[in-house]
C-alpha cells in the first residue's frame, strides 16, 4: 500500500489547487488508499462546521468527502476570514483566536507553524497518504520568511511539491518556470514537477512547450488536465465568481481537449491520444457551463429575464464580504432555476424582476449593509414586493436594528426593517450543526455567526422559519446548508413560486448529495485519465527526486 505525503501548489489563486487536491483524494480513495486532505492555512469566507463544532474551510470539507471522511479541524488548522482589506479573524483548530492586521499576524506565526505541523503529523500517523493543498502561490517571495502553507511547510515536513498552472489565463509556461526560478535552491529541491490545468485545443500543439519546460527545468510534467464544463460546487472564494458563467441545468461534465495518459506516455514526450471531447464516466447532470478544473461558478449569464416559462428566477446579492455563497449551490442544481449574482447599481432592475432575491452570508454585516445602501440595492429591496430570503448575515440585515460592538464596532445601526427582529453581536462565535423542521421536512444545517437574532414582532406579525422567522414574502434564518436538504428545498421553492405567482414545479428526483458525489467522481476520473498516475504514486512514496537542477535566478545567492 502506498504511503507518503504530497503538496499541491499553484502558480496563482484559482489555478485549480483545491479541486486537483479533491480529485487526487477521490482517485486514491477509490484505489483503497486511506487518504486525508490538509491545508495548513486557508484564507476563505466559505467555511463549514465539523461534527464536533470546529470551523474549517469549505474546500477542505469537500476534499474530506472526496476521501470518504468526516472533516476534522486538523484538515485545516488555520483559517483566515477577512473582515476588511486589512484585518482578518484568525481561526485556529476551529475556534476564533484573534482579529489582526497583516503586521499583527506576524506575532502569531511561530505558534501557528507549530499548530499546523502538529495537525499534519496527526494526519500522517492516522492515514496512508496526506494530500496537502498550498495557498496562493509558493513564490510570494515577500512572504516566504513566515510562510507556513507552501514551501515553509514542505521544507519543514520534507514534502514533494507539484505546481498547478492555469493555461486558460495565458502565460502558463512563464508562470510555471517563474514559480520555480524565483525560489531558492533548497525550496527548488522539493519542486518535483508540474500539472497544466484547464487546457482546450489540440494536444499536439502543446507538446513543444512541454518539451521545452522539461528541458529548462529538468522536471516532469505529470499531466495536462482538460477544460471541464459543469463543475461549480464548493468554490474556495468569490474570486471564481468573476471568471465563470454557465448555460443551464442540463449539461453533464464534459472534457474538451487534453491528453489521455497511460503509464506516463503522454507526459514523457511519447504518443498523445486525443480523439476530441470525451464524456466522463459517472458524469452527472448539473447546471453546467464553462468551469475548467477550477470549479468555476455555474450560473446563467443572460440575466433573470432569461428564465424559461415555468422556471424560477433567483438573484443573489454579491456584497464585498460575501461568505458561504455555496448555500445557493443547491438552487443552481435545481432544474428550471436560473441563478444570477448582482453587485452593481446598474443591476437594480434584476432585483425587481427576480422571483426570489437571496441575501447570503457576510463576514462584515454592518459594512456590507452600508454598501447595499450606497449602491441603491437596499432601496430596490425595500421597494420590492416579491420573495426575499436572508441567510445568516443576510438575515441580520433584514432585521429592524443591529447592535454590533464586536465585528464592526459601529454600535447601534438601523437594519432594512423587513423582518420584525433585532440583532446583537456576541463576543463568542456560535458554531453548531443544528437539526430542525420546516414545511414538515427534516432539515440538517450548520451555523457560523456572532450575531444573535431575536424576533421582536407581536402576535401574527411573523411566523417561524427554521431557527428564524417569516413575515409575508420575507424569510430569514441563520442556518447554512438548509437548501441542500432536498425535500425542504422543493417545498420552499414551491412556496416561493406560489408567492411570486410563478408556475414552477420543482423536479422530484434531484438529490443534491448524489450530485456532489458525482462531481467528486468526475474529479477523480480526470486524475485517473489525464495524469501519469504511476509517476504520481512514485512521487508520493519516494519523495522529491534527488539531484533536481537549480533554475536561475532564484537559486543564485
Amino acid at each position: 500500500m502506498v504511503k507518503g505525503t504530497l503538496l499541491v501548489a499553484g502558480t496563482t489563486s484559482d489555478a485549480g489547487k483545491s479541486v486537483v487536491t479533491a480529485g487526487i483524494c477521490r482517485w486514491l480513495a477509490r484505489r483503497g488508499v486511506r487518504v486525508a486532505p490538509f491545508k495548513a492555512q486557508n484564507m476563505s469566507l466559505n467555511s463549514f462546521v465539523t461534527a464536533d463544532g470546529a470551523e474549517i474551510g469549505r474546500a477542505q470539507a469537500a476534499q474530506a468527502q472526496a476521501a470518504g471522511l468526516e472533516p476534522t479541524a486538523d484538515m485545516n488548522p488555520i483559517l483566515l476570514k477577512p473582515g476588511s482589506d486589512r484585518r482578518s479573524q484568525v481561526v485556529v483548530l476551529g475556534r476564533p483566536l484573534a482579529d489582526v492586521d497583516a503586521m499583527e499576524y506576524g506575532a502569531y506565526k511561530d505558534q501557528l507553524r507549530r499548530v499546523a505541523l502538529e495537525s499534519l503529523n496527526r494526519l500522517r500517523s492516522s492515514y496512508d497518504v496526506v494530500v496537502c493543498e498550498g495557498a496562493g502561490s509558493p513564490t510570494e517571495i515577500n512572504l516566504r520568511k513566515g510562510d507556513i502553507a507552501n514551501m515553509g511547510l514542505a521544507r519543514a515536513a520534507g514534502i514533494p511539491v507539484i505546481v498547478v498552472g492555469d493555461i486558460d489565463r495565458g502565460g502558463v509556461f512563464a508562470s510555471l518556470y517563474g514559480t520555480l526560478a524565483l525560489l531558492d535552491a533548497e525550496d527548488q529541491a522539493l519542486i518535483s514537477g508540474f500539472l497544466i490545468n484547464k487546457f482546450r485545443g489540440a494536444p499536439e500543439l502543446l507538446e513543444p512547450g512541454l518539451d521545452m519546460l522539461r528541458k529548462l527545468t529538468g522536471r516532469s510534467v505529470y499531466g495536462v488536465l482538460p477544460w471541464l464544463d459543469g463543475l461549480w460546487m464548493d468554490l474556495e472564494d468569490s474570486l471564481a465568481l468573476d471568471n465563470r458563467r454557465g448555460t443551464g441545468p442540463s449539461d453533464e461534465p464534459v472534457v474538451s481537449g487534453g491528453s489521455v495518459v497511460s503509464g506516463g506516455s503522454a507526459v514523457s514526450g511519447g504518443s498523445v491520444v486525443s480523439g476530441g471531447p470525451a464524456r466522463l464516466s459517472g458524469g452527472s447532470v448539473v447546471s453546467g457551463g464553462p468551469a475548467g478544473l477550477s470549479g468555476g461558478r455555474s450560473v446563467v449569464s443572460g440575466g433573470v429575464g432569461a428564465a424559461a416559462e415555468g422556471g424560477l428566477r433567483v438573484v443573489v446579492v454579491r456584497y464585498p464580504r460575501i461568505s458561504n455563497f455555496t448555500d445557493v449551490d443547491a438552487l443552481v442544481a435545481e432544474p428550471g432555476v436560473v441563478v444570477r449574482f448582482v453587485s452593481s447599481p446598474g443591476e437594480v432592475a434584476e432585483i425587481h424582476e427576480a422571483d426570489l432575491v437571496v441575501l447570503p452570508g457576510s463576514r462584515a454585516t454592518v459594512t456590507d449593509l452600508e454598501w447595499l445602501r450606497r449602491t441603491g440595492l437596499a432601496d430596490a429591496l425595500l421597494e420590492r414586493r416579491g420573495p426575499i430570503l436572508g441567510i445568516c448575515g443576510g438575515y441580520q440585515m433584514l432585521a429592524r436594528s443591529i447592535r454590533d460592538d464586536v465585528e464592526s464596532g459601529a454600535g447601534l445601526v438601523h437594519g432594512l426593517g423587513l423582518l420584525p427582529a433585532s440583532v446583537e453581536f456576541a463576543p463568542e462565535k456560535t458554531l453548531a450543526r443544528p437539526v430542525g423542521e420546516a414545511y414538515g421536512c427534516r432539515v440538517a444545517a450548520y451555523e457560523i455567526h456572532h450575531g444573535i437574532v431575536t424576533v421582536t414582532g407581536g402576535d401574527g406579525e411573523a411566523g417561524p422559519f427554521l431557527d428564524g422567522c417569516r413575515a409575508g414574502a420575507v424569510w430569514g434564518t441563520t442556518w447554512h446548508g438548509a437548501l441542500e436538504n432536498d425535500d425542504f428545498r422543493r417545498a420552499f421553492l414551491s412556496d416561493v413560486a406560489a408567492t411570486a405567482g410563478r408556475r414552477f414545479v420543482p423536479a422530484s428526483g434531484v438529490s443534491f448529495a448524489a450530485l456532489r458525489e458525482r462531481h467528486l467522481d468526475a474529479l477523480g476520473d480526470l486524475i485517473e485519465q489525464y495524469v501519469d498516475t504511476d509517476a504520481l504514486l512514485s512521487l508520493i512514496e519516494k519523495g522529491a527526486p534527488a539531484g533536481l537542477p537549480v533554475a536561475p535566478p532564484g537559486g543564485i545567492r
